[in-house]
């Protein structure tokens, strides 16, 4: 579509944005190879839900699995905080700058998921509302938060005054016409001939389709690796969000983005396809492996704490929280334990000093937060390529 508009640097300037077509009612054409793919990724992702079925509380993986993401998928747009510090944060220190924007995908990825628990669709108002929590109290707060954009954007243009024509891309100019096309998108996911394409398909024709479009000014990405786990949701094929995907596509951040672009430059489905289904059957191996590493840890502490002289239902009941908070004040164990604080600070103490336990580093005596050692090492190991 050609497009045109004025620079205050290079003056008046005309180029093209790129619309793509609006997704079909079947799958895209696939290479037996591509085929496979996508049945291995169907496997990998069976099994993942499997093993959260069978836990006494996958719920409690959900905490450190959507920091992990929270990271990883923040990092891919240029806003990194190390995961030793994602996991120590808490809103209750009133994090600011790349910190504040991470934590708001934790906020936004949470409401998502309630959403979706109660069987709320995927609308472009549920899309501005998430794109709204992302930004919150951030660089990109405006008066645009929460709302289909309304300016031309482009991708790819580096910093300073270049020309539109350096852009790597230019996404669908903003407006009426491309709120259309988003509610089209939507609309999309939620007929039966899209549910009649496999799942793994679908997720990734549909974060195509929302990376192209590019509706927002800011968090599109975030959003769109987001919408890939609500719709494996939707599909029955996760019944927890458990899975983290965006570490994957982070280590392979230039053959990600050249995959997306393969699609619009020349219609290369398959290739997309492959590369992504590949990414979803190697991110839920890798989460199944930490999540069966965690209940391992889990076992080994519940054994320290029976081995000790502290007998008391609780100090089990502080193991799993330690699990599923990976670091913790006494305040906060106080209201979600509902202990007395004088019991929850005993408690802690009692841990730590058998080595469940540890104060975390880097906090004043006022601001004491604890940790698990040995959730620690887990969360913090790399996951196999």
């Amino acid at each position: 579509m050609p497009i045109q508009g004025v620079d205050p640097h290079l003056g008046v300037w005309e180029h093209f944005a790129f619309i793509p077509q609006p997704l079909p009612d079947q799958t895209p054409m696939m290479t037996p190879e591509t085929h496979l793919q996508v049945a291995n990724a169907r496997a990998a992702l069976a099994s993942l839900d499997s093993t959260a079925r069978q836990l006494p509380n996958a719920q409690l993986f959900r905490y450190p699995t959507l920091r992990y993401e929270a990271q990883s998928t923040s990092a891919l747009e240029g806003t990194y905080a190390p995961l030793s510090e994602v996991l120590l944060a808490d809103e209750d220190d009133e994090p600011t700058g790349d910190m504040r924007e991470i934590l708001n995908y934790v906020a936004a990825a949470e409401q998502s998921f309630a959403w979706q628990h109660d069987g709320r669709p995927v609308t472009p108002a549920m899309l501005s509302e998430l794109q709204r929590s992302l930004v919150n109290r951030t660089r990109s707060d405006s008066d645009e938060a929460g709302h289909i954009r309304d300016q031309q954007v482009v991708i790819g243009r580096g910093s300073g005054p270049h020309p539109v024509e350096s852009a790597r891309f230019v996404p669908h100019p903003g407006g009426d016409e491309l709120r259309r096309r988003v509610q089209e998108l939507t609309d999309w996911m939620s007929q039966d001939h899209a549910r009649r394409i496999d799942p793994v398909v679908k997720a990734g024709m549909v974060h195509y389709q929302f990376e192209t479009l590019h509706p927002f000014n800011d968090g599109n990405g975030r959003i769109g690796r987001l919408l890939i786990v609500l719709e494996l949701l939707s599909l029955g094929v996760l019944s927890e969000p458990t899975l983290s995907v965006s570490p994957w596509f982070e280590q392979r951040r230039t053959e990600y983005y050249d995959r997306l672009l393969g699609v619009s430059t020349h219609s290369s489905w398959d290739a997309w396809l492959g590369f992504f289904a590949n990414g979803l059957e190697q991110s839920a191996r890798a989460t199944r492996t930490q999540m069966l590493d965690l209940v391992a840890v889990q076992s080994e502490l519940h054994d320290a704490v029976r081995a000790s002289t502290l007998r008391a239902d609780s100090a089990h009941a502080v193991v799993d929280y330690a699990l599923a908070r990976p670091t913790f004040t006494v305040r906060a164990l106080e209201r979600d334990l509902n202990l007395s604080y004088g019991r929850a600070n005993k408690l802690v103490l009692q841990l730590t000093e058998i080595g469940v336990l540890e104060l975390a580093p880097g906090r004043n005596a006022y601001r004491r937060r604890f940790r698990a050692p040995a959730v620690m090492r887990v969360l913090l190991k790399s996951p196999s390529s």
